[in-house]
């Protein structure tokens, strides 16, 4: 399981600990990342109208095959998370409660947040520098695109700390509960283009960065900042989510 990212949790009293973080309601319409064994699975299905569970190693999607027919509310999706069709399922999700694989936690949970307006909550265990990159604020060294992207759509909270002890295999490295609350839709493709540009040369002012990514001129974008009030040489790190959507419709791009 380590070649898919893929840790398993072991601690009973934690995963009924996740399952009530995730505040699921009965009418809830649960994405699981990372089925596993199905421990978490079966916990979700129980609080739920549906669940939805993917699984790319297909060993493991067999035992889910056996849970969702036990339970009757839960299909079982063979896939990577990065491939398979998000806006395909139904019913929509409206939750995502998972223990996401760590090799690609940042980037699935990015793309559930653009591509599943519907889904209000997210309850995620992930490694514990993801979780500080997600909640860090601006001038902060975790402070990052990601940051950005994800807190244009959402409040970002870390639940808990999680001790590495609680999984099979052990990784390496500590996990955090995170929770998101969505409190407005995607930013789109455009501001997400540009803070990934902002970010891409983070020694250099923003504007340089800009114009190295082919985002903007260096000239355009420092006559931009100047116009929201911002010094031209503004680094990346310190500018807020909203100022970068407003760097982006100054711009042209959002």
């Amino acid at each position: 399981m380590v070649r898919l990212g893929q840790n398993f949790l072991a601690d009973p009293n934690l995963l009924d600990a996740i399952t009530r973080d995730a505040e699921l309601e009965a009418d809830d319409v649960a994405l699981e990342i990372g089925g596993g064994e199905g421990v978490l699975t079966e916990r979700i299905a129980e609080r739920v109208s549906h669940v939805h569970v993917v699984e790319v190693d297909e060993r493991l999607a067999e035992g889910l095959d056996e849970l969702a027919e036990r339970a009757g509310n839960v299909s079982v999706v063979r896939g990577d998370a990065m491939r398979i069709d998000l806006r395909s399922l139904d019913p929509p999700p409206t939750t995502v409660p998972s223990n996401l694989p760590y090799s690609v936690a940042t980037p699935v949970l990015l793309r559930t947040i653009a591509e599943l307006p519907g889904v209000r909550r997210w309850t995620v265990m992930v490694q514990r520098e993801i979780a500080e990159r997600l909640r860090a604020t601006p001038g902060s060294a975790a402070y990052g695109a990601p940051s950005v992207t994800a807190q244009l759509a959402c409040e970002v909270e870390i639940v808990r700390g999680v001790n590495r002890a609680v999984f099979r295999p052990r990784p390496r490295v500590d996990s955090a509960l995170v929770r998101l609350l969505r409190v407005a839709e995607a930013p789109p493709e455009g501001v997400v283009g540009l803070v990934r540009a902002a970010f891409a040369h983070r020694r250099k002012p923003l504007a340089n960065s800009l114009e190295l990514a082919g985002s903007a001129s260096r000239a355009d974008a420092r006559e931009a900042l100047e116009r929201l009030g911002l010094p031209a040489d503004s680094r990346a790190e310190r500018l807020a989510p909203a100022q970068f959507a407003a760097l982006a419709d100054e711009l042209g791009v959002a």
